[in-house]
């Protein structure tokens, strides 16, 4: 017979421990949380505000002003330019880029996948190789290679070069769905008649939701997030948000703004953040998608 009393202690030591546990998740949740509320608040206050007040206070009085310089421009007496012409440069590059870089990186993942042919582990492992070259070293080359083509300096340069650089990634992403799909489909379609192109239309596009998702928000936070590119092979009016930002954050004319800084930190990022809260979960379904053969 079960003893009251030991259940008692059992079942407080369980409400003990679930209640330690919640609260050091709070406190971890706390303390990343804290820089974006920072962020935000020192955003929507003015600027005697912020050198009197405290750091982590809620603003007395709420200002978008800062949201709309950082936007449109007109500092603070004289004239600067904002991030609305970088956001849509932004924009321009990284959605050519990815749909280009998921497409070749589906077709390449079908190939290695399923159409087994002499050297196609050698081609995945150099592929493969690709993704871990630090981006610092193929800096001159590349930038050789876009000033042959006559790219240097243009967004169709930013476009070729996250393109060549994410088709790495993309074909591992695929490749590893792909080999989780029964080889006795293809054969199948073979014996029917179909060839290369309507196999992978009809069969494994359908099949591909999942890692297209994740292939998706991969390449889209690479590339709005990327600085290093976008400062070495962009000029003038075609620099990306991120240059722009670090332009803005670093500017030395007039009065340092920091509800400015902080607003244009945001808008900056805030496509990349509601890309996670929207779509995150497909994002961990899509990666486990794949996991299990058969």
């Amino acid at each position: 017979m079960t003893n009251p009393a030991l259940q008692i202690q059992t079942r407080f030591s369980k409400i003990v421990l679930r209640f330690v546990l919640y609260a050091l998740l709070c406190l971890f949740a706390i303390y990343y949380l804290l820089p974006l509320f920072v962020m935000i608040t020192t955003s929507l206050k003015s600027l005697d505000e912020i050198r009197g007040g405290s750091l982590i206070a809620l603003p007395s009085q709420v200002t978008f002003e800062p949201w709309r310089t950082a936007w449109s421009g007109a500092c603070t007496g004289i004239q600067c330019e904002g991030l609305r012409p970088y956001f849509w440069n932004t924009i321009l590059i990284t959605v050519p880029a990815v749909f280009i870089s998921t497409l070749i990186g589906a077709l390449n993942g079908y190939v290695v996948a399923q159409w087994r042919f002499k050297g196609a582990n050698i081609i995945f492992a150099l592929i493969l190789f690709g993704c871990f070259i630090p981006f610092q070293v193929v800096l001159l080359p590349m930038a050789r290679l876009l000033g042959l083509l006559g790219l240097a300096g243009s967004i169709q340069g930013l476009i070729f070069v996250h393109v060549i650089y994410g088709i790495g990634f993309t074909t591992l992403f695929f490749r590893n769905f792909y080999v989780t799909i029964p080889a006795e489909l293809v054969k199948a379609a073979k014996v029917d008649g179909a060839n290369f192109f309507r196999i992978f239309m009809t069969i494994f596009l359908p099949l591909s939701l999942p890692i297209i998702v994740v292939t998706v928000i991969w390449q889209f936070t690479q590339i709005w997030n990327d600085f290093l590119f976008g400062v070495s092979f962009s000029q003038g009016g075609t620099q990306p948000i991120t240059v722009a930002l670090n332009n803005i954050v670093n500017s030395t004319t007039g009065v340092k703004e920091y509800n400015v800084d902080m607003a244009a930190a945001i808008i900056a990022a805030l496509p990349t953040l509601l890309v996670y809260v929207v779509a995150g979960k497909y994002f961990i379904r899509g990666l486990t998608a794949g996991s299990v053969k058969g």
